[in-house]
């Protein structure tokens, strides 16, 4: 996978956001991997971690979404996940 080290720090980012706020990351790999990998080419390419989700096309570094995003807790406590898919509420 080219960029391999910055996936991996995104993913490692991500998945203790997740623990620290006791979330879980999607057990659907492929969904992740997905996400991650996109997220991970919009820090490449700007600097930041916006939400590939959330995000306009083209990107607007003023307006677009930066992941986790704000919205995140909420959407969690209705849907059970965030919109991305991405995190979920972590069921024991």
């Amino acid at each position: 996978m080219e960029h391999e080290k910055e996936y991996r720090a995104n993913y490692e980012r991500l998945s203790a956001h997740a623990a620290a706020h006791e979330y879980r990351l999607n057990p659907d790999e492929t969904r992740v991997a997905k996400v991650v990998g996109l997220m991970t080419n919009n820090f490449l390419e700007y600097g930041k971690y916006y939400c590939p989700c959330k995000q306009s096309h083209p990107l607007n570094a003023d307006k677009d979404t930066l992941c986790p995003c704000n919205e995140m807790k909420q959407e969690i406590e209705k849907d059970g996940h965030c919109h991305c898919r991405l995190f979920y509420k972590y069921t024991p």
